[in-house]
């Protein structure tokens, strides 16, 4: 088994709801002997999912960028026999699964976007609601976080950033005035951000808030997340055995889009799913967060 670093079991406990648990496992006809990957381990509730359909003596490999959610995953099941951990995003996949000499597949899945625990500890940098960095990276060991990206980026590759991936109307505005603030020192934290786009952006009353859409924009933009997406669902076929099945749990439209249009344009897959699934209300009412979530599936034809 694979894992990172231990980290002090004094930290942040990374716990998650997983959104469409049995939906997924279901679409996967995930069975005893099976062999699976999740490629978003996050919180290990599918993973878990997996390991409990494929007994006795099915495998899964769990990847994940994020070092706490390995960590995690490994305080939660300990060393178990049919489980192995890859620290690494899913970009990786096909490279990892050579290494490790697991052969053709049976199963994928992936939940995208940003887990709880992501959101819920103010140190990562990814929520507006509580002080932290401007950090926003899922994988905190590389990459440059969002202060170094929107410094980086001229004040037109900003705004493209923003209105791209976060379908923001104002994004000319707001790259000009982050521009500002970060040539007067500024913008060091979660919080200036957010109180800066809630000046600049006008805000509807009973609408999301202002800095919803920028903090999207700037999470995919610096976890690199469609390209990452784009990489995964062109590589999966290759990786899957004829009837094998992949299943995409996505979160904003972008990357619904993306996941229908590969299943229905790639030749080396059928569509499982005419519609997304969505979560029930029984699941809404114990889980907000999934009311976005959309389930495609799509299996490897002969």
């Amino acid at each position: 088994m694979t894992t990172p670093p231990s980290q002090p079991e004094s930290g942040p406990r990374f716990e998650h709801r997983s959104v469409l648990l049995d939906q997924a496992l279901d679409l996967l006809a995930a069975r005893p002997g099976g062999i699976y990957c999740d490629v978003t381990l996050g919180g290990g509730g599918h993973t878990l999912g997996l390991l409990e359909r494929s007994a006795p003596d099915g495998r899964v490999i769990g990847l994940d960028r994020d070092p706490a959610a390995l960590e995690a995953t490994r305080r939660r099941l300990g060393e178990h026999p049919r489980l192995t951990l890859v620290h690494a995003p899913f970009s990786e996949v096909a490279a990892r699964l050579g290494a490790l000499g697991t052969g053709l597949l049976d199963g994928i899945l992936a939940d995208l976007g940003v887990s709880s625990p992501q959101l819920d500890v103010p140190e990562r940098g990814f929520s507006f609601r509580g002080e932290g960095p401007l950090d926003m990276r899922m994988d905190p060991t590389r990459g440059e976080t969002a202060r170094e990206l929107c410094a980086r980026l001229d004040e037109d590759e900003l705004a493209a950033v923003i209105r791209n991936y976060g379908e923001e109307r104002f994004a000319g505005r707001i790259a000009r005035a982050i521009k500002k603030d970060l040539g007067e020192g500024g913008l060091q934290t979660t919080t200036e951000l957010a109180a800066m786009l809630g000046r600049v952006i006008p805000r509807p009353h009973g609408r999301i808030d202002p800095a919803t859409r920028t903090f999207q924009a700037l999470r995919i933009a610096v976890n690199d997340e469609l390209d990452e997406l784009d990489s995964l669902l062109s590589t999966a076929p290759l990786l899957l055995r004829p009837g094998g099945r992949i299943a995409v749990i996505s979160f904003h439209s972008l990357e619904d889009r993306m996941v229908k249009h590969a299943f229905r344009a790639d030749a080396r897959v059928r569509p499982l799913t005419r519609r997304p699934v969505e979560a029930s209300e029984a699941e809404l009412d114990a889980n907000p967060r999934a009311r976005s979530a959309k389930l495609r599936a799509a299996e490897r034809t002969a």
